[in-house]
């Protein structure tokens, strides 16, 4: 058995050490060779989401501004369960305007990238790993891997959250909102896709909140005891964040951010080291 042990470090050494015989600039030709596969990658599908912009932007950017988007339909039937819902039922529309001459062209460029590089995460993610994966042993290969693809799927399922749940609640409260009624609500272009972006973008990373625990675990910063022992002072942390994100005056559209950031939490507790 010790023989056994001792073949299995040989052969791991022996295999760092055959990845050690490429030269630095040896590392640096395969680097190059990654980032223009994912550059052309990335390039190709701009060029498709561009052509297929304007049936994108109607059917999909655009839902949340008008009553037909889904969430809107589901939560239609809610209202009057004691005012703690609120009122989904009203017809809702909202007219994006675009006050600069250049705007809706440079938007129409710039959503095609970020929707681009949204599509092409998955390859860019299987670009780093073929990357760094000579350099790990097997163990750590496995480990590595399985981080890959949950974070990659955290981050689609955190874009998913921002677009059909966090950016809807604070889009249509904060056109609804009026400070006076002899203020007319017109959003413009820019503004509309700020925010969007924004929201969508930044739920994906913060569904990344389980990995990264994962890796502070990996290299000792905490444990699964550290995140019990504070719990209470995470949910502080967690509730003034959901208030940031959708700085609403509502407590349900507060909560429905806010759950979803408590689960992620508990999911961290979950998958850290003792």
């Amino acid at each position: 058995m010790e023989e056994g042990k001792k073949n299995d470090r040989q052969g791991q050494s022996g295999e760092s050490q055959g990845n050690d015989e490429m030269t630095f600039w040896g590392h640096l030709e395969v680097l190059r060779w990654s980032i223009m596969r994912v550059g052309i990658a990335l390039v190709a599908c701009m060029i498709g989401c561009f052509l297929a912009m304007p049936h994108i932007f109607d059917s999909f950017i655009l839902g949340p501004a008008s009553s037909d988007f889904f969430l809107y339909k589901w939560l239609s039937g809610l209202h009057g369960t004691g005012g703690i819902f609120p009122d989904f039922s009203r017809d809702f529309s909202v007219d994006i305007i675009n006050i600069n001459v250049a705007s809706q062209f440079t938007t129409h460029i710039s959503t095609s990238f970020w929707l681009a590089l949204v599509i092409v995460f998955p390859y860019l993610i299987y670009e780093i790993w073929k990357f760094i994966s000579p350099a790990l042993f097997p163990d750590e290969r496995k480990n590595v891997r399985l981080a890959f693809f949950f974070g990659t799927f955290m981050f689609y399922l955190g874009c998913a959250v921002g677009y059909g749940v966090v950016f809807p609640f604070t889009f249509r409260f904060l056109t609804e909102y009026q400070v006076s009624t002899e203020i007319v609500n017109q959003i413009s272009l820019n503004s509309y896709m700020g925010n969007f972006l924004m929201m969508v973008f930044v739920m994906g990373l913060v569904f990344e909140i389980p990995l990264l625990a994962w890796v502070l675990s990996a290299i000792g910063v905490v444990n699964k005891n550290f995140l019990k022992k504070y719990r209470r002072h995470a949910v502080v942390v967690l509730l003034i964040l959901a208030a940031v994100i959708t700085p609403t005056g509502d407590p349900f559209t507060l909560m429905v951010v806010f759950l979803p950031l408590y689960l992620l939490y508990e999911l961290s507790i979950k998958v850290v080291r003792k």
